[in-house]
Order: C-alpha cells, then sequence, then structure tokens
C-alpha cells in the first residue's frame, strides 16, 4: 500500500490521488467501530495469510499516511501500522503478520497547536541541531536529526496486507519523522504516475492488549519489514533477540531489530528492510513503544549507530492540555 490522506468524510480524500507510494503502512477504523486506534492497538506477529501483489513498493510491501483532521472522523484501513493484535509467544523467531502499504500524499498545514516540532508543551531537542518530534496523545518525544521532516501531531502511518481489499493495519505510528520522503521514485504499475518511497520513518504508537515489553518488540518489528519490504515472504524476515535497553531519561524497555534478506528485486524500489523497536511501559503503567523502519543494503542507509542515537533521546512529557 502507498501512504494516503483522509478527509473529514473518513474517506481517502479525493483532491489527493496518491502521488507516491511507501513502504506498507495504514490506517485503521477509528471511533464507532469498537476497534482501538490502528496506532493504539496491540501488534500481530503472525496469523492472516500472506501474499498479494508484488511491486508496489520496497519488497512489494505498500505504505499509507492517513491524516485525521477531526478527532471524530473515522480513519480508513490503508498500508501503514495500524490496528494489529499483537501476536507472538515468547519465542525470538515469532513471525509477523501480513502487511501492506499506501499511496502517500502531502500533509496539511499544521496549526500551531499540532506543530510536531514543538507546541502542546513538546520539550525542546535534547540533541543540539536535533528536532524533536513529539506524540502529545501519548506524552512521548523523541530527536531526529535535522534532515528528518516531522509529520503533524494527526499523522498515522501503518501497514497491511497487500491483498487485503480492506487495507486493514498490521502495525502503525502516530505523528511520525520522515526522513527523504521521495527517496525512491518508480511507476511500477505503468499508469504513468509516479510513486515515491521514503529511505525511513520513526515514530510512536500505544500498545493496547500486550502482554509483554519483548513480545512488542518482537513482533512489531517483524511486521515493520514483512510489510514494508518483505511481503509476501515471511521467511525473509529474521528478528535478533530481545535485548533490554535504557534511554538517556532513564526509561527501561525492551529491544529489538528484524531485517528482511533475499527480497525480489522486481521493481527499482524493491530493497531489503530492518527495523527496530524499543517497548516499555508509560508512567501511566500502559504498554507503549517507538519503532523505526527504513531501507536496508543502500549506500544512504540510516546507520544502526543513528537509531540508536534517535532511540536514546525517547522521553516522556506531560502536554500542555492534560492535566
Amino acid at each position: 500500500m502507498w501512504p494516503g490522506e483522509q478527509s473529514s468524510t473518513g474517506g481517502p480524500d479525493p483532491r489527493h490521488p496518491n502521488p507516491y507510494r511507501q513502504p506498507g503502512y495504514q490506517q485503521q477504523p477509528h471511533p464507532g467501530q469498537q476497534q482501538p486506534a490502528p496506532w493504539n492497538a496491540p501488534a500481530v506477529a503472525s496469523g492472516g495469510p500472506a501474499g498479494g501483489p508484488a511491486g508496489r513498493g520496497p519488497g512489494h510491501g505498500r505504505t499509507k499516511v492517513v491524516v485525521i483532521v477531526a478527532a471524530a472522523v473515522v480513519v480508513v484501513a490503508a498500508a501503514v501500522t495500524g490496528a494489529v493484535l499483537l501476536g507472538g509467544g515468547e519465542d525470538d523467531g515469532a513471525r509477523p503478520g501480513p502487511t501492506a502499504s499506501a499511496p502517500s500524499v502531502s500533509a496539511p498545514s499544521a496549526s500551531p497547536a499540532d506543530d510536531p516540532r514543538g507546541g502542546d508543551g513538546a520539550p525542546k531537542a535534547t540533541v543540539e541541531g536535533w528536532t524533536v518530534v513529539a506524540n502529545p496523545d501519548l506524552g512521548l518525544a523523541f530527536d531526529v536529526p535535522a534532515s528528518w521532516v516531522p509529520q503533524s501531531r494527526d499523522w498515522v502511518t501503518y501497514v497491511a496486507e497487500d491483498d487485503d481489499p480492506d487495507e486493514k493495519p498490521l502495525v502503525a505510528m502516530k505523528a511520525p519523522a520522515v526522513l527523504k520522503e521521495k527517496w525512491c521514485g518508480s511507476d511500477g504499475d505503468r499508469d504513468g504516475s509516479v510513486e515515491y518511497t521514503p529511505l525511513a520513518s520513526a515514530g510512536t504508537r500505544g500498545n493496547n492488549g500486550a502482554r509483554s515489553t519483548g513480545e512488542i518488540a518482537r513482533a512489531d518489528s517483524a511486521t515493520w519489514v514483512y510489510g514494508a519490504f518483505a511481503q509476501p515472504d515471511r521467511d525473509k524476515v529474521s528478528t535478533g533477540t530481545v535485548t533490554p535497553f535504557t534511554t538517556d531519561s532513564g526509561i527501561e524497555g525492551s529491544l529489538a531489530t528484524s531485517r528482511s534478506a533475499g527480497v525480489a528485486k522486481k521493481g527499482k524500489c524493491d530493497v531489503n528492510g530492518k527495523a527496530t523497536t524499543f517497548a516499555f511501559k508509560s508512567a501511566d503503567g500502559d504498554f507503549v513503544s517507538w519503532s523505526f523502519f527504513g531501507a536496508a543494503g543502500v549506500a544512504d542507509e540510516v546507520t544502526d549507530a543513528t537509531v540508536r542515537r534517535i532511540l536514546a533521546t525517547v522521553r516522556e512529557y506531560t502536554p500542555s492540555d492534560r492535566p
């Protein structure tokens, strides 16, 4: 699937024909559907048939972005980490579930209150020259290098199964930051419209229903890689050992990195990918997580050292609109 935008009516915005694609992002139904929002639900590490059309994006995955223009708006399912049931047991070999991607479009101008670089009492960057990225819904923030572009607080990225007509999110993140949004462009379906793939993205989400931070770290990292780069081949995704990690602010949690290998090069932008997820319990006792995913094995790949440096800045804060 490819990143896309949603209108206030709850469906894809007709003003935006999905000008470019990204790796497996998607959005999920919001209020009124008895389901948790895609960025605040458990992730699925296994289950669901794998498959779907190839060549839609990096590793055949499709990415989608949705902008929630109103609190009560119903978010359409697209290819982005969204409402997924965190599956997986205690073994590090848990496999990710199906994913898809969706078209992407530019987000509308954010108001001062929606400014991902500040607003809502968001803290200042802790690394000189970097930019702060805040998710006021969760009270989480992290910093990214100046070359990254933070999206608005209502921007959602997710992944879904390629052949799922409902584009049900497998995993999602809200208020992310993106690096090189138009990193690679191609017209895979030869319809005369170039679709673009970003180099990398990072963001935060809630993990309602999860059983442990280790489970979240394994499942989310694997699902991001599968949905954005490796589908329909789940066996091309491997997840490393879950290890403890502590951020500079003292948050302790579980960390895992997943990678794909041997992704078929059926299109210009088909590449292998990697994802890192850090899961922990918030001060309120809720399971939450931060994830990074991006292209791997390419000249401008985001180094693991940079990923760890960004991760180290993850911290909690109290938005100004909270008591």
